[in-house]
This record gives C-alpha cells, structure tokens and sequence, in this order.
C-alpha cells in the first residue's frame, strides 16, 4: 500500500475528515487530498505530524514498518519522559490532540494540576 493509502486507511478508522486533518496540518483540504492520492510527497516534517495526528509512526506511513500503533496505548516508540512542569512554565510547546494550547490554558493547567497534586500528598 502507498503512502496516501496508508494515511486514508488510518483517517478513515478514526472518522476523520481531510478536512480535518488538513486543519491540524495548516493546510487546505485539496493539499491535503492530493498527498492521500499520492500527488504530492509530503516533507518530512509533514509526515511526522500526520503520524501524530493519527496515532502511528512514520515508519508505518512509509511502509516501513507493517504494523501501525494506536498513541494511546503504551509502546516504545511513543514513550517520552518530561517534567510536565517544564511543559506548562512554556519550555516546550504544548498541544493537545494536535491543536497548541495557549498559554492561559496552560496556567490554568498547571493550577489543576496543583490542586490535584498537592491534595493527594496531604
């Protein structure tokens, strides 16, 4: 399967528009449509933000790898450790689901987590 076959299976699993997708990705829908019909060859960076997005790895995308993997289940590939402390101060640029997070939501995160922290050591 090709590239754009593999980013349509995946989109289509998850009930996802290209419209969608292509928001997330800060395109139009027509770029978007031409990388699925395998039109375009999406850049690097592209491809790893539809990985994101879709919740597998770019060696999948690329058919590298026959096996896709589902970002919420646990999986060396996807496992990173961070202080998420240093996540909310803005040293790291936060998203959710694929969309930033600003930095109000950030703060206000962080004083959630606070709450919820600090009432579990008390």
């Amino acid at each position: 399967m090709s590239l754009g076959g593999r980013i349509r299976t995946l989109r289509l699993q998850k009930n996802l528009t290209q419209t969608d997708i292509a928001k997330r990705l800060g395109m139009g829908r027509s770029n978007f449509g031409h990388i699925e019909n395998n039109r375009v060859t999406p850049s690097s960076d592209v491809i790893d933000k539809i990985a994101d997005i879709l919740g597998t790895t770019t060696d999948y995308l690329l058919g590298r790898d026959s096996h896709t993997f589902d970002n919420n289940l646990p999986h060396p590939a996807n496992k990173t450790t961070c202080d998420i402390k240093k996540v909310l101060d803005g040293e790291v640029d936060l998203m959710y689901n694929g969309v930033p997070v600003s930095l109000e939501d950030q703060a206000k995160i962080k004083q959630l987590l606070n709450v919820l922290f600090w009432d579990r050591k008390e």
